[in-house]
């Protein structure tokens, strides 16, 4: 490939020079060379493209927890946390967070847009690269949150998805199974967090009269104001299972099975 490119670099300089005439026998050559090369090229980029997996569901069955390059539809390759060990694995992981966390998730629109944190510790993957994810099949999501005695539960909705930011990446979810309770829908209108648009410090989206994510300090779905807070330096609140005391959270998202 690389002495290719050198011949098509030279064919070019000597076409370049003023008043030389090139034989046709050496033009056919150059575009011979040159198709050549290009349909190389070409073939190159698609076996590039398609190497990738779209979300971890596409890892290998069997295949470590950790961190892995994958490229949703239509998007350039991320670094995710996939998550293999969870229920048949498979799961893309879209927020971790610890009650001791180094990250002040009181960050900006642009900032959670695009993600920010250690993947493999505390982060944020980005709502607009969950989205981009989201939007390729009909998710699931699970939320595994540690209580404030570090028992392990968890509340799954069969539909996972977000709008496009000119929508507010707006949260959409299905019904709820688990043993954490369904603290993200609510018949309060006050604390729902399903149906809502995001909010960050910066763009208040939130249906209360203050900014929901300056007084509570993090980006989230909020409405007036939440019942869920994950995103946010110190103690997690999920409903009534952990009001502050939280001790971590882990956002999970993949392909639904019926898909």
């Amino acid at each position: 490939m690389v002495a290719q490119c050198l011949l098509l670099l030279a064919f070019v300089l000597v076409l370049a020079v003023p008043g030389l005439s090139v034989p046709a026998e050496i033009l056919n050559t150059f575009k011979k060379t040159s198709n050549t090369l290009a349909n190389a090229l070409k073939k190159n980029s698609k076996e590039h493209s398609m190497g990738w997996p779209e979300d971890c569901s596409e890892i290998p069955p069997g295949s470590p927890s950790g961190v892995y390059i994958i490229q949703p539809s239509g998007l350039h390759p991320i670094m995710v946390y996939c998550e293999m060990n969870v229920t048949d694995g498979g799961w893309t992981v879209i927020q971790r967070n610890s009650h001791n966390t180094d990250i002040t998730w009181a960050e900006s629109w642009s900032t959670y847009k695009y993600g920010f944190g250690n993947v493999r510790g505390d982060y944020w993957l980005g709502t607009e690269y969950i989205h981009q994810i989201a939007k390729q099949k009909v998710y699931q999501v699970r939320f595994v949150i540690h209580d404030a005695s570090n028992n392990v539960r968890f509340a799954d909705y069969n539909l996972f998805s977000l709008d496009d930011e000119a929508q507010g990446y707006r949260l959409r979810l299905g019904s709820y199974a688990g043993t954490a309770g369904d603290a993200m829908d609510s018949d309060n209108p006050s604390n729902m967090h399903n149906n809502m648009k995001f909010s960050t410090k910066d763009r208040d989206q939130d249906t209360s009269r203050k900014n929901c994510a300056s007084r509570s300090g993090g980006g989230w779905w909020y409405s007036a104001c939440y019942s869920v807070r994950l995103n946010f330096k110190g103690g997690l609140t999920w409903g009534s299972l952990c009001k502050g005391d939280c001790k971590s959270s882990l956002i999970l998202i993949k392909p639904a099975p019926y898909t």
